[in-house]
């Protein structure tokens, strides 16, 4: 475990420790998506970990899923977002704002246009998604347009460009966990017959357009992406070919020379191998639910070059000091997970 607290290069910065806070969404933000003032106690309150990703940030009207999350494509979304970055920075911590494009999981009450969601095909998830009237089912999706597409790819663009100026040190696209991104390598999702569904080559190209287009804006050194190979979330379903598909991106990501891929293990270790010999920058993983037992394992194994942790980390102010202490963990309290007020959010107990 002692690798965890060494020093890492990531990109241009210099982390602390081999520790990264996965991104969780808390939905507490303003009703225009601009984070609120508690947001920057509860990024500050976690900073001495090597790295904050921040929960996901959508790059547009479009892009919004759930209730009350955050935007960074607006001056009010950058103005609050500086105040986080601002006191990240103030405690030596550094942050990478994940963006997500939510796709078909969002419902019009949720979104500032109130208009259909979109996809790459329409085609319902089947599940519902809590709204300002209590749990709806999500609407059948209208499928994108080629022009559309390009404009979603300039949308990714434009919102990590406002990333940067509100002080984030990268960004991270999410490509995992069902949303738009792995919504397009998902045959059960993608039925396109254009230069976008069918083949992995096909199905690979809308995530491989959004991740050159802001390695072009702000430099691969501060460009990450996150994936969740085989995950089965909401309709989603790579099929036989999905891990071929993940090997296909891995390597022509590759070539981009990204700050970071990240992750989030299905289970798949075989995959995991192979992802490490592909890629030639640094590796996170996050293993949900892993045993406290084996943190640091894939660290000092040298598959992974950091390690993510989710409810630890929202549990755990001062994760880190933790650790290394062997001190006990708080638990987490998933009441308080989505919305409210400071309980569950910036009142977990410190040890000193």
């Amino acid at each position: 475990m002692n690798k965890l607290f060494t020093p890492i290069k990531l990109g241009q910065n210099t982390l602390s420790n081999r520790l990264a806070m996965a991104p969780m969404t808390r939905s507490r933000a303003q009703y225009d998506g601009t984070p609120s003032e508690m947001a920057s106690e509860y990024y500050a309150q976690r900073a001495s970990i090597g790295l904050i990703i921040t929960e996901g940030t959508q790059p547009s009207d479009d892009g919004q899923g759930y209730m009350m999350t955050p935007g960074i494509y607006t001056d009010a979304h950058v103005a609050g977002w500086q105040k986080i970055t601002s006191t990240i920075h103030d405690k030596k911590g550094h942050v990478f704002f994940q963006l997500m494009h939510a796709g078909r999981m969002s419902h019009p009450d949720n979104t500032p246009h109130h208009r259909q969601g979109v996809a790459p095909s329409a085609i319902a998830p089947d599940t519902q998604i809590f709204t300002p009237t209590g749990m709806q089912d999500i609407p059948t999706p209208r499928s994108l347009t080629v022009e559309e597409i390009k404009k979603t790819v300039a949308d990714f663009r434009f919102a990590a460009r406002r990333a940067i100026e509100a002080g984030a040190d990268g960004v991270e696209i999410h490509g995992a966990n069902a949303y738009l991104i792995q919504q397009f390598f998902a045959p059960s999702a993608n039925t396109r017959t254009d230069q976008y569904g069918g083949s992995i080559k096909n199905r690979a190209r809308f995530a491989l357009e959004v991740a050159s287009a802001i390695a072009e804006e702000i430099g691969a050194d501060k460009t990450a992406i996150r994936f969740s190979p085989g995950a089965k979330l909401w309709g989603i379903d790579e099929g036989e070919e999905g891990p071929q598909l993940y090997r296909y991106l891995v390597a022509e990501l590759n070539k981009l020379r990204l700050a970071y891929i990240h992750i989030m293990d299905q289970g798949n270790e075989s995959l995991l191998q192979d992802i490490r010999q592909l890629w030639s920058q640094a590796l996170i993983i996050n293993r949900p639910n892993k045993p406290r037992e084996q943190i640091g394992q894939d660290v000092s194994s040298g598959l992974a070059d950091l390690e993510a942790y989710g409810q630890m980390v929202l549990a755990n102010p001062d994760f880190v000091e933790r650790l290394q202490s062997n001190a006990p963990m708080n638990q987490a309290n998933p009441n308080a997970f989505f919305g409210g007020t400071e309980q569950g959010y910036i009142d977990y107990p410190f040890l000193k």
